[in-house]
């Protein structure tokens, strides 16, 4: 479906910028006139992250006139091997600090603005209403269904990415010509049903893949060419190298864009989405140990069972001495808790505490009352008992 231009084309290039873009100006379908549309774009870039690494790269190098980048996080040395934008150098840094030197470095030329937030619904409106187009490049739930109901309340388009392993979505989604992301995924997924990169793992190009697509669709939106995933969402397999479009329909009664909305205002996200269910708060609350109180009952010689529920591949990187692995999918199906010993308190950890929770809901449920979960997971060990740990 083709549609108009975005934006309307600034009124010149400088003679270094006709050199500098010479390649797209001698693109029939951008010309002159596109390339002044990308100089006059103001995009917004929501994560410098996987996705926002090499977004933010093309899209400078593209000369979209500004951009801005919103992330409150710190580079971390785990997101050297997907987060390109950053160094090693950079490790300590705030990401949007360091993705701004590195867009600078790119494109001089680019107005480059930077929101060290983190988003949230008291902030979110105000800053994208600076911004002709979104690109988003989170990675929860709970932002995404913010991000594109900030987009379709003030008419924005925004283009849209995810990853996980060897999988990778794209789509555009724009209110006013075709269906929102709530069209798509009208609720969010379980508490703990899907896991985030963190906890299963992303391969680093895969980031490149997903976020060049997105940047291709902006500069489609902003120049008004081609036919842009509007109605449409692409698949990506890294592994079978294998790419397949699925039609996605504006939802008549969707609660956000439909004819007759419910939804006029921003939500409570978090809770909308549960990052940890109702269940697994539950049984948290007042059976939580921190990784120092874990610790204290392994020198004691207390008669405890401490289960790790991560993955094989994470216990491998790091584990807590003395931790038996049984990951959390064999709690769910029931297959692990048959050889669970009774005369033992049962003490569970994942990475940083969300797992442990759902499989604590599990362990309750089944009789086992006194059992308990290490708030932080390894995380917090790693942080208060042994920092000569590897972190991931």
């Amino acid at each position: 479906m083709s549609l108009p231009p975005l934006v309307e084309p600034a009124a010149e290039l400088t003679v270094d910028e006709v050199r500098r873009y010479s390649r797209h100006l001698i693109i029939p379908d951008v010309g002159m006139a596109g390339q002044k549309r990308l100089k006059n774009a103001k995009v917004l870039c929501v994560g410098a992250g996987g996705l926002g690494s090499p977004a933010l790269l093309y899209l400078a190098a593209a000369g979209v006139g500004t951009l801005g980048i919103v992330d409150f996080d710190i580079v971390d040395e785990s997101n050297l091997q997907r987060q390109i934008i950053h160094g090693q150098s950079d490790v300590g840094r705030l990401k949007a600090e360091s993705a701004a030197a590195s867009v600078r470095e790119v494109n001089p030329n680019v107005n480059v603005v930077i929101h060290n937030v983190a988003l949230t619904t008291d902030n979110v409106m105000d800053i994208f209403s600076g911004y002709d187009l979104i690109v988003d490049g989170t990675d929860n739930f709970a932002t995404r269904y913010m991000v594109n109901d900030a987009a379709v309340l003030l008419g924005k388009p925004y283009v849209w990415g995810s990853i996980y392993r060897f999988d990778g979505q794209a789509s555009v989604f724009w209110s006013e010509h075709g269906p929102c992301y709530r069209c798509l995924y009208p609720e969010p997924p379980p508490p703990g049903m899907v896991p985030s990169c963190a906890e299963g793992g992303v391969l680093g190009v895969l980031c490149a893949s997903i976020g060049s697509i997105q940047v291709n669709e902006a500069i489609k939106i902003i120049t008004g060419i081609g036919d842009p995933l509007v109605g449409r969402l692409m698949i990506y397999d890294a592994l079978e190298m294998k790419y397949r479009d699925v039609k996605v329909r504006k939802d008549p009664e969707c609660p956000l864009c439909g004819k007759n909305p419910s939804i006029t205002e921003l939500i409570d996200y978090e809770a909308f989405c549960g990052t940890v269910s109702d269940e697994a708060q539950q049984a948290a609350a007042g059976s939580t140990i921190t990784a120092a109180e874990l610790k204290d009952m392994q020198d004691r010689g207390d008669d405890i069972y401490l289960i790790d529920v991560r993955e094989q591949n994470e216990y491998e990187i790091v584990n807590i001495p003395g931790a038996v692995l049984i990951p959390k999918g064999e709690f769910l199906n029931g297959s692990a808790l048959e050889g669970l010993p009774q005369d033992k308190k049962i003490v569970v950890h994942c990475k940083s505490g969300g797992r442990s929770a759902e499989v604590l809901a599990v362990l309750k449920n089944a009789g086992f009352a006194d059992a308990v979960h290490v708030g932080g997971g390894v995380l917090s060990w790693i942080k208060t008992i042994d920092p000569s740990l590897p972190t991931y």
